[in-house]
């Protein structure tokens, strides 16, 4: 059976321009893939002339009426727009006609959008946005990188247990590491939440590593960072913000003089395999979980090759059985522990 994949093509800085491309493009790698590209008839038939792309069965489109506009607030973009592309591409999901979605669009929309079509699975309060950061060991994943800002000791179990879930399905892991990101790692670090979380999570049954710093998510030392969406921003931005600073300082200093523009030429074959293994758009697309459905959030300016990485991370999830591995880990936390408490 093919995995079909519902797109929000109007979504994102650079809308069908890369969203349509990047479908395509897609589809050439995986003969197993479907797509459903969501939005304006008009728009996404023009960018498939320009392609020379005809439809085809791996390759449908369903027509959406509305835009939600980048910078829209998500309530009014909830009520306001129940035909924007993203609202529909959703509803594809809930109603079984695609097994996940792909959007680079308003991230607060699609949030809210997400949350409100397909509801959150049970046991699991609040949905959260899971990310991957480069490492020294290859890559770790983090979450939640911002869907909720307040969270209590239970919703960081849950990130765990959602993380684990995560990485057992798309890497094949059985028993990933859970680290806690803490501001020490002794026990009496923290403020009170953290410190229950921790207490939480050494009883989870989960492989819990224990509290870890900042440094130890570039060292790699957990398959998993959880944190609460406050501090996983910070981490996020910071981390995209000194990956261009160190971009601009290497190329100013091989520009400085004729010497070092020397220099540059010759170790250009090194400073290449440096940007590839750090290249952002490799690791695009944050998987929103706890849904009753998977949907994940390409960056807003993602060029082709970052959105099909986002279209790839879609499909890993639906092949990899992540939903129901999140289903089954709480069920079992459920059955071993006392209920997850519900919070909301």
């Amino acid at each position: 059976m093919n995995t079909t994949v519902a797109i929000d093509c109007m979504g994102g800085d650079h809308g069908t321009h890369v969203t349509v491309t990047s479908a395509v493009e897609y589809l050439k790698q995986d003969i197993k893939a479907e797509i459903i590209l969501v939005g304006i008839p008009d728009a996404i038939e023009a960018e498939l002339r320009a392609l020379k792309t005809e439809l085809n069965p791996r390759l449908r489109l369903h027509p959406a009426s509305e835009v939600v506009g980048m910078d829209e607030p998500p309530a009014l973009a909830l009520r306001g727009k129940k035909d924007s592309s993203m609202r529909v591409a959703i509803n594809l999901v809930k109603n079984g006609e695609a097994q996940a979605c792909v959007s680079a669009g308003n991230t607060g929309a699609l949030l809210a959008t997400s949350r409100f079509v397909l509801k959150t699975i049970p046991g699991i309060d609040r949905p959260a946005l899971a990310g991957i950061l480069p490492t020294i060991k290859g890559h770790t994943y983090i979450l939640d990188l911002g869907a909720n800002v307040d969270c209590t000791p239970e919703h960081l179990l849950q990130f765990g247990v959602m993380g684990t879930s995560l990485v057992s399905s798309v890497e094949n892991k059985t028993t990933p590491s859970v680290g806690l990101l803490n501001i020490g790692v002794e026990d009496i670090k923290g403020n009170e939440s953290v410190k229950k979380a921790a207490e939480l999570l050494h009883k989870s049954g989960l492989n819990f590593y224990g509290n870890i710093e900042g440094n130890d998510i570039y060292k790699g030392t957990t398959d998993i960072v959880v944190c609460d969406g406050f501090v996983g921003n910070v981490t996020l931005k910071t981390s995209e913000g000194l990956a261009q600073m160190l971009g601009t300082y290497l190329r100013e200093e091989f520009k400085r003089n004729l010497l070092t523009k020397f220099a540059g030429i010759i170790a250009m074959p090194v400073i290449n395999a440096f940007k590839g293994r750090v290249d952002h758009r490799q690791y695009n697309g944050a998987s929103l979980l706890g849904l009753r459905g998977i949907v994940i959030k390409s960056h807003g300016s993602a060029d082709k090759l970052a959105y099909c990485a986002a279209i790839k991370r879609a499909v890993d999830e639906v092949r990899g059985g992540t939903l129901r591995r999140i289903s089954d880990r709480v069920a079992e936390l459920s059955h071993n522990t006392k209920p997850i408490e519900n919070t909301k």
